[in-house]
């Protein structure tokens, strides 16, 4: 999986992908993550990447001329390029399952007022936004891509089945965690994670699931694949709850 990244900061990918799982998956070639800085394509002695926009407004708009040779310099026959962009597709886990497969990503961060639209109409394959807000640029949301992708890189994470019951991945909120002590602070651990019935310890951890994504994202429930075990099973929560309020 190679991740090939323009930004004019590009400073601010070291920490984010010199640490931890990122850091150990691009040690065993699992990926290749290569962050350019967009000046190096932009032409004259002050390698000017922004100008002010046609008709006037506040702001300054990236050029087209330095993020069209960059790309053209960095594309192959598997490319997908995407502008990171609060007018794009939102980031779903759905989406983030769809890129994993990929050969190859191009990101394109905007900053400023954004990018001049020819970019975004003759280059760009994808328009990707982490949420309906406005940041200073698309450096944090260039991260926050290849970190969500990357986890679904086969051997990058290691268990390979760990992500499958992560939150959103199984169309639900993931089910509670517990570790050591048994019993903190007076409080414990539930009983049935203690029983070693594996079993059961799954059906509870299934309906924990339900319990979660029914108090905290209850709109998930419409879209998720329930079957009808986990229908019996929302059933009990829907009236636990109704008795506990």
């Amino acid at each position: 999986m190679q991740f090939d990244i323009l930004t004019l900061f590009p400073e601010m990918f070291a920490g984010p992908f010199s640490e931890s799982i990122l850091k150990r998956a691009q040690e065993r070639g699992l990926l290749q993550i290569r962050v350019h800085y967009l000046r190096e394509w932009a032409s004259g002695k002050h390698k000017i990447t922004d100008d002010a926009p046609y008709g006037g407004g506040a702001g300054m708009v990236l050029k087209p001329e330095p993020i069209f040779l960059a790309v053209e310099e960095l594309k192959t026959s598997t490319s997908e390029v995407i502008l990171l962009t609060p007018q794009g597709q939102p980031l779903t886990q759905k989406l983030v399952e769809e890129l994993a497969v990929r050969e190859h990503l191009i990101l394109i961060a905007g900053h400023y007022e954004g990018v001049d639209e020819r970019v975004r109409t003759e280059l760009v394959t994808r328009e990707i936004s982490i949420g309906d807000y406005v940041l200073t640029g698309g450096e944090l949301p260039a991260m926050v891509l290849v970190d969500a992708i990357s986890r679904l890189v086969d051997g990058v994470l290691g268990e390979e089945q760990s992500h499958l019951e992560d939150s959103h991945s199984m169309g639900l909120l993931e089910y509670p965690h517990y570790t050591r002590p048994a019993e903190f602070r007076g409080l414990n651990v539930p009983e049935i994670l203690l029983s070693g019935d594996h079993g059961k310890i799954a059906q509870w951890r299934r309906k924990e699931a339900l319990r979660r994504t029914f108090a905290l994202r209850p709109d998930l429930l419409a879209t998720a694949p329930l079957s009808a075990e986990d229908l019996k099973l929302l059933a009990q929560v829907r009236e636990e709850e109704e008795k506990e309020n």
